[in-house]
């Protein structure tokens, strides 16, 4: 039977980007970078899936060791101090609760029990997040929950509160609620993963009742993906910004010959697609991601749709900037990289003409460019499959980036005005802050240290609950610092986070929003960070720097701050030997 099952798994799946063969090969491939240990545990056979996220996460880049807990023992193994899985010391664990066995346990509940069974059980998953977060410092991610519905009154089972369906669903909604209050809970949408598959495909009973193996060999490249976009979103690996064709990828025909009363956008005929596309858009924008426009166009004539055509849902003041001229689009999008300063990697390349997207990804490999379908119509379903915009945080000032990145540009060009750095620094009338954290600010605090990775001189991501630790911990000391200036609000762009020990520091997090380099933002953060210090009694200051692939641009900066290297990439400073760095930010009072 195993040989046969494994032979099933070794099939190509034509549609998947990897078969298992391939995953499972992935999974000895040598992956520089920092390891991430995770461990899983399941109610269901999940051996063959720890080889898939291996290889899919190691296949992307991601450094992943995996430890997997044998068949059905999350209660022992959480239970237990000493067990395996936490001497496996993980950064990160999963939990699968498999659909299947909680089917099982419902049908040997009485009716009166089945009405309250997903209460019941989100009580015992909030029992299991308890045990992981007394016994590890881990993230958790919580896998959702597969449909099954056993037709036991038909399609009126979806308004009963005895039958299955209805409690799966009700237990899926309980989910969410509770992962929103635990901040170091993370989830894993498996029941995306079934309707993208349909059941038949997602799921072989056979495998189940023979192995116990809750998702098909089809399923698994896909679950592993899914697992494998949320890891890389905690290693800060993550798409920030969307680079916009226009001509039949905004909208139908080409505003240059068809002229603006003959492009098709709005509710009728092809117009509807575009329509849709667009307000696909807008909701990226609404929740932080950049929007860019990269056209071959006559700037005024390409302007002109996002001005003037009543149906067009984005407008101008949703696109940070606007790139419009015949210069090729990898030039273009160098540009539009070099001013909104952020890495290429982050970048997400939208055109429907093959010789565009071709030429970029020759140009610049690190752009990432789909291959759009032929079909306009599914433009957007496929970029959804993409699900290239994953995150594990979210804050609500996101929604102001587009402004912030617009205000940027306002600020560039403004400085082509001014003979010295000096003076174009005065004339912004900058007002910097900086305050201790609190619970008002985690989440953006939290945010910004998983995705910063320029202006990182350690590189250590944080979530929202690890923050909440720190602003009651009495021996570690976060500071966060805000900058605006005359054209606006750069909003919250620095975090210092200090370990504290007696009359000395170290400085376990310095990063830094890459918007806001050389305005003296970096030397008022020191200013600040000493002055604070002193007032605490701390005589002596050490630091710290951990070389990545993108932070190379701070390997210096503790040497222009005044610190003296110990070892190598180990700094120290002794606070009464600091001397002020001279900057024209005001402190805001």
């Amino acid at each position: 039977m195993q040989k046969n099952l494994l032979g099933e798994i070794m099939k190509k799946d034509e549609t998947a980007i990897y078969s298992f063969k391939e995953l499972r090969k992935g999974a000895k491939k040598e992956v520089l970078g920092k390891e991430i240990r995770l461990a899983i545990l399941g109610n269901c056979a999940t051996q063959f899936f720890a080889v898939a996220i291996k290889g899919y996460a190691r296949l992307s880049e991601v450094n992943l060791n995996v430890y997997d807990a044998d068949y059905n023992q999350i209660d022992a193994q959480l239970l237990e101090p000493s067990s395996e899985v936490y001497c496996f010391k993980p950064d990160v664990i999963l939990l699968w609760l498999a659909t299947d066995k909680l089917y099982e346990e419902f049908l040997d509940s009485s009716l009166e029990e089945r009405k309250n069974f997903a209460e019941k059980y989100i009580a015992q998953i909030r029992w299991y997040w308890e045990l992981i977060s007394r016994n590890t410092n881990a993230r958790m991610l919580q896998m959702n929950f597969t449909e099954t519905d056993d037709k036991v009154l038909g399609h009126y089972s979806a308004k009963q509160d005895g039958t299955f369906i209805y409690q799966i669903r009700k237990l899926n909604y309980l989910l969410q609620e509770e992962m929103r209050m635990c901040k170091n809970v993370y989830p894993v949408d498996l029941l995306s993963v079934q309707i993208q598959l349909g059941q038949n495909r997602y799921y072989n009973a056979s495998f189940y009742y023979s192995a116990k193996m809750s998702a098909s060999t089809d399923a698994l490249p896909y679950i592993a993906k899914a697992v494998t976009e949320v890891l890389r979103s905690m290693c800060g690996k993550i798409k920030k910004c969307v680079v916009l064709d226009l001509d039949n990828t905004l909208w139908g025909g080409v505003i240059g010959d068809d002229g603006m009363e003959h492009i098709e956008i709005g509710e009728l005929g092809r117009g509807h697609v575009f329509t849709n596309f667009q307000r696909w858009l807008k909701q990226l924008k609404e929740y932080g991601i950049i929007l860019a426009v990269c056209s071959k166009n006559n700037e005024n004539i390409a302007r002109e749709p996002f001005e003037k055509h009543e149906e067009m849902i984005l407008r101008m003041e949703d696109i940070s900037l606007f790139v419009a001229n015949w210069n090729d689009k990898a030039s273009n999008i160098r540009l539009i990289q070099e001013t909104l300063n952020i890495g290429m990697d982050s970048i997400v390349f939208i055109d429907d003409n093959p010789f565009e997207r071709n030429l970029v990804r020759e140009a610049i490999p690190e752009v990432e460019v789909p291959e759009l379908p032929e079909d306009p119509a599914e433009y957007l379903e496929f970029l959804q499959k993409c699900n290239y915009f994953d995150t594990i945080t979210f804050s609500g000032d996101s929604s102001e980036r587009t402004k912030q990145y617009q205000a940027e540009i306002k600020r560039k060009r403004a400085e082509e005005n001014f003979d010295s750095i000096e003076g174009y620094l005065k004339s912004l009338e900058m007002v910097g802050e900086a305050k201790e954290f609190d619970e008002k600010h985690a989440a953006r605090i939290a945010q910004l240290t998983q995705r910063s990775n320029q202006f990182n001189l350690r590189t250590i991501r944080y979530t929202e609950e690890e923050i909440g630790k720190i602003i009651e911990s009495r021996d570690r000391m976060g500071i966060y610092y805000t900058l605006s200036d005359k054209y606006g609000e750069h909003g919250l762009v620095g975090v210092i986070i200090l370990n504290c020990d007696g009359e000395s520091a170290f400085i376990d997090t310095w990063l830094m929003s890459c918007r806001v380099l050389k305005r003296g933002m970096e030397e008022f953060i020191i200013n600040q960070m000493i002055e604070k210090i002193r007032k605490k009694g701390i005589k002596k200051l050490l630091a710290e720097y951990i070389p990545t692939a993108k932070n190379e641009m701070v390997r210096n900066i503790y040497l222009q701050m005044g610190f003296r290297e110990v070892t190598e990439n180990q700094y120290e400073l002794y606070v009464e030997d600091y001397k002020t760095q001279e900057v024209f930010i005001k402190e805001k009072v």
